[in-house]
């Protein structure tokens, strides 16, 4: 992370995940060259952008950095509640930007104070089934998607003059409160890379083993020691490149990890071998390129997708 990320991280509250984002490159290099051989996706994308800047003044593309903390609530079997937390800095004026949300929210919102400091609260999902009446009706099974998977309320505050905090209301508090400091663990997994486009650390809860159809004890037993997970995406010419790194207990479930997944990459590399279709002569290179490699007990992931083969998967997404 550079100076400014690792600013915006330290803003966090504690969370169990922290995404960080350099905005400004994601739209202006990585995406479109990510796009490149798919201008049809990549033109509906910047026009669904340039949409939410007309109706609410908010051009996302404004934000310099941004810095998102996740936390996870188990709420039953194999199921988990994720409330994030976002912290974006930019060109951006803090308090112009919440007045055009209360525009938008046309009165539906609440107040809230944290000491000198104003969150406003509102019906999102209210807000965004009235505004569904706006929205091209072939587009209209998308907004119930998005509906549906709103939280109640959002909360948005201005953190500073170019800075605002947005998510779920008790994390907007805790952000403003600054009594619950984001993990020093996970912001020193974060540190690895100053260049990349994304980078992330997330602290994986216990029994990850049970949320996949698996048949093989062993392979259950060494997801489950997977504490930690790492790494970055990037974006640099002709190349994306992958890093990833899970952190087990022990080295020997490390050790146990990385010969299993070097076995799925052997399998992998026989059941596509030969193959004539572009996409699976893609996927074959996918594994063919992937180097997995251990090192105490962190299993780590180094891929590097040439633009070439982002172009074969791209190019078929409608």
């Amino acid at each position: 992370m550079n100076t400014q990320t690792n600013q915006l991280v330290s803003l966090l509250p504690a969370s169990d995940g922290v995404v960080t984002l350099d905005v400004k490159r994601f739209f202006s290099t990585a995406l479109p060259t990510i796009l490149s051989a798919n201008q049809p996706m990549l033109n509906k994308i910047l026009g669904r952008i340039d949409e939410i800047k007309t109706k609410t003044g908010i051009d996302i593309r404004q934000f310099e950095y941004l810095a998102a903390g996740i936390s996870a609530k188990k709420i039953g079997e194999k199921k988990y509640d994720l409330d994030p937390v976002i912290i974006a800095r930019g060109q951006i004026n803090a308090a112009a930007l919440i007045a055009a949300g209360k525009l938008a929210a046309n009165g539906k919102y609440r107040e809230e104070k944290i000491g000198s400091k104003t969150i406003y609260v509102f019906a999102a999902k209210e807000i965004a089934q009235q505004n569904k009446q706006a929205v091209n009706p072939k587009r209209s099974s998308m907004v119930d998607k998005v509906i549906g998977k709103l939280s109640q309320e959002l909360a948005v505050a201005a953190f500073d003059t170019n800075t605002i905090a947005f998510g779920a209301l008790p994390l907007v508090r805790q952000t403003l409160e600054a009594r619950t400091p984001i993990n020093s663990e996970l912001t020193g997994l974060l540190n690895k890379n100053e260049v990349s486009v994304v980078n992330f650390a997330a602290k994986l809860p216990a029994g990850m083993g049970a949320f996949l159809p698996l048949d093989n004890d062993e392979l259950g037993k060494n997801i489950d020691s997977i504490r930690f997970v790492f790494g970055n995406v990037n974006v640099s010419g002709d190349n994306t490149s992958v890093h990833m790194t899970a952190r087990t207990l022990q080295n020997a479930q490390a050790q146990g990890l990385f010969e299993t997944l070097e076995g799925f990459q052997i399998l992998g590399k026989i059941a596509l071998s030969g193959s004539k279709s572009a996409d699976k002569q893609v996927y074959a290179r996918l594994i063919q390129n992937a180097r997995f490699s251990v090192n105490a007990n962190d299993v780590i992931l180094n891929l590097q997708v040439p633009q070439q083969d982002i172009d074969v998967l791209i190019g078929v997404l409608k």
